[in-house]
C-alpha cells in the first residue's frame, strides 16, 4: 500500500468525488456532485493547501483524506486549515486505513506549517481522540449534530 497525492492520480477523481458525495452529500447545502468533482480536480493540480491524498493498493483505491482552507462556510470562524473527507472504501476498514490517512494528513499540515488543524464530524469523534485530537465544540451542520476537534500538527522529524 502507499499514500500519494491526488495530484499523480487524476484520473481517481470521479470514483473519488462520487465516495465524498455519497457520504457526506447531505451535511452541504448544493453541494452537488459537479462541485464534488471540481474540488477533487483542482486538489489534483497540486501538492500545497488545499489538497488531496490518496491511499493505493496497486492499482485499487483504497481511500483519500484532504486538507483545506474551508471544510465547511457554517464552521468558517472556527478557523483554518481543516482535516476534511476521510474516507475509506467500506470493503478495507477496520485495518487501520483510517488512522494512517488521519497520519498523514496531519504531517502533511505540520510540513505546511499549520500552527492547529481542526476538523467535524458527527459521530466519529472518539477515533480521532484516539489520534489525539481534541473536542473544541458541539454545534449542528445543516441539520446534523458535529463535533469540532483540534490538533496541533507535529510532523514526524521534529
Amino acid at each position: 500500500m502507499r499514500l500519494d497525492y491526488l495530484s499523480n492520480h487524476p484520473g481517481r477523481v470521479p470514483a473519488l468525488a462520487a465516495w465524498h458525495h455519497a457520504e457526506w452529500g447531505h451535511l452541504y447545502s448544493g453541494w452537488t456532485l459537479e462541485v464534488a468533482t471540481a474540488e477533487l480536480q483542482d486538489h489534483a493540480t497540486r501538492r500545497t493547501l488545499p489538497t488531496t491524498l490518496v491511499l493505493l493498493d496497486g492499482d485499487t483505491l483504497l481511500g483519500s483524506v484532504s486538507v483545506v482552507h474551508e471544510d465547511a462556510a457554517e464552521l468558517k470562524d472556527r478557523g483554518s486549515p481543516w482535516l476534511a473527507s476521510l474516507y475509506v472504501d467500506e470493503d478495507a476498514r477496520g485495518q487501520g486505513l483510517g488512522q494512517a490517512l488521519v497520519e498523514a494528513a496531519v504531517e502533511l499540515a505540520a510540513l505546511n506549517g499549520v500552527e492547529r488543524l481542526f476538523l467535524f464530524t458527527p459521530e466519529h469523534a472518539a477515533f480521532y481522540e484516539q489520534l489525539g485530537w481534541e473536542a473544541v465544540e458541539s454545534t449542528q451542520l445543516n441539520g446534523t449534530a458535529v463535533t469540532v476537534m483540534a490538533i496541533v500538527p507535529r510532523s514526524r522529524a521534529q
